[in-house]
C-alpha cells in the first residue's frame, strides 16, 4: 500500500483528493494536514465525508510525514515551500498541486505569482506532471508539479497541433471559461454568489499566472515557441473549464491531417477523449478525469479547437492521482475509473 498524506486537506482540491483516494485500491490515507482547521475531524469540516473517513486534521511537521510514502500539497501559491522541502529532506515523494514549482524561471514566478521563491534549489528536481506528455520523467520523479487547470485544458488541445506543425506562427487566441471553485475557498467579495450569478467576466487579462506555464510547456512538448493570447473568464458554475482556441492552419492542413495528429498523440492515452469534428460539452466531463477535445475547420482556413475538463479532477486532484499512479508503477486508470475501485467484502 502507498501511505499518503494531504497538506491543505480541507480545501476544494484536498477534499476532491480524499474522495478519489478512498476508491483507490493501493492507497491508504494516513495523515491530513491543515491550518485553520487543525484539531477538527475532516468529516466535521466537510460533512459530505461522513461515514467515509474519520481523521483529525493535524498541523504539518517534518516528524509527522516520516512514515509516509507520498504527500499531496494542495495549498495556494507561495505556501508550499516548507512542505515540499520537508518531504524531500525525509525521502518522501511529493506532488504539489499548487503553482510554486511549475515555472523554471524564478523571475517569471515572481512576476506572475507575486512571491519570492524560497526553494530555488528544488526547481531542478521538480518534474512537470502533464501526464499524457511527460510520462517517462514522471515515473522517476520525487518532486512533481501538477499542471494548472487552465494549462491542462489548453495544452492537451494545442500541443499536437504545434508538434505536427499544423498551425501558423501568427498569434493564436485562447479563450477559457472556469467555474468558481478554481479560485479556491478564500473569501473574496467579487466571488460571492450574488456577484457571479447570472454573469460572465474576464479577469487577469494579460497577466494571468498560467500564461508563462503555457508558453514553457508548448516549447517543452511541442518543440517550438508559439505566440498566443490567453483570456480567462469566470462562469457562474461550481466546476469545469471550457477552452476555445482559434488558429490559422498552415501547409493546407485539412481535417484528416488534424485528426491523424490527435489520434497519433492520444490513441493510447486513457483520459483524453478525442471527439473529432464534434463539439464537446462541459457537463460530459464533470466529476471525471477526462479531457474531451473536438475541432472545426472553417473554409477560410481558420481552425477552432474545443477542450473541456473538470478543473477539480483533471485540472487538479484527478491528474495528481494519475501522476501518482505513474510514479509508483501502477496503471494510470487505477482509482480513477470504475473497474479499479476497491472491492468490498460481502
Amino acid at each position: 500500500m502507498i501511505n499518503v498524506g494531504i497538506v491543505g486537506a480541507a480545501g476544494y482540491s484536498g477534499v476532491e483528493l480524499i474522495k478519489l483516494l478512498l476508491n483507490h485500491p493501493e492507497v491508504e490515507i494516513k495523515k491530513l494536514f491543515g491550518h485553520s482547521t487543525v484539531g477538527s475531524k475532516i468529516e466535521e469540516v466537510h460533512t459530505s465525508l461522513r461515514n467515509m473517513i474519520s481523521l483529525e486534521i493535524e498541523k504539518f511537521s517534518s516528524e509527522a510525514i516520516k512514515e509516509l510514502d507520498l504527500i499531496f500539497v494542495a495549498l495556494p501559491s507561495g505556501q508550499s515551500f516548507e512542505a515540499v522541502s520537508s518531504a524531500n529532506q525525509n525521502g518522501v515523494k511529493v506532488i504539489d498541486i499548487g503553482g510554486d514549482f511549475r515555472l523554471k524561471n524564478i523571475d517569471e514566478y515572481k512576476k506572475y505569482y507575486k512571491h519570492e521563491h524560497t526553494a530555488v534549489e528544488l526547481l531542478e528536481k521538480s518534474v512537470y506532471g502533464l501526464s499524457e506528455w511527460n510520462e517517462k520523467d514522471i515515473s522517476k520523479a520525487d518532486i512533481l508539479s501538477n499542471p494548472g487547470c487552465y494549462p491542462t485544458s489548453v495544452l492537451l488541445a494545442l500541443i499536437p497541433l504545434v508538434k505536427y506543425e499544423l498551425i501558423d506562427e501568427t498569434p493564436i487566441s485562447i479563450v477559457s471559461y472556469s467555474g468558481t471553485s478554481g479560485a479556491g475557498k478564500s473569501l473574496v467579495q467579487n466571488m460571492l454568489f450574488s456577484e457571479v450569478n447570472e454573469s460572465v467576466r474576464a479577469y487577469k487579462v494579460g497577466n494571468h499566472q498560467h500564461i508563462p506555464e503555457i508558453k514553457q510547456s508548448l516549447e517543452m512538448f511541442g518543440g517550438k515557441s508559439q505566440k498566443f493570447s490567453f483570456i480567462p473568464h469566470l462562469l457562474p458554475v461550481t466546476r469545469g473549464i471550457y477552452t476555445t482556441i482559434h488558429a490559422e492552419v498552415k501547409n493546407n492542413a485539412d481535417e484528416q491531417m488534424i485528426e491523424d495528429a490527435y489520434y497519433s498523440c492520444y490513441k493510447s492515452k486513457p483520459f483524453v477523449r478525442f471527439l473529432g469534428q464534434s463539439v464537446p460539452e462541459m457537463k460530459d466531463v464533470a466529476h471525471t478525469n477526462f479531457c474531451d477535445i473536438g475541432f472545426k475547420l472553417n473554409e477560410n482556413g481558420t481552425l477552432v479547437v474545443f477542450s473541456t475538463i473538470d478543473n477539480l479532477v483533471k485540472g487538479a486532484a484527478g491528474q495528481a492521482i494519475q501522476n501518482m499512479n505513474i510514479m509508483f508503477g501502477l496503471d494510470q486508470k487505477t482509482g480513477l475509473l470504475a473497474q479499479h475501485k476497491k472491492s468490498t467484502k460481502e
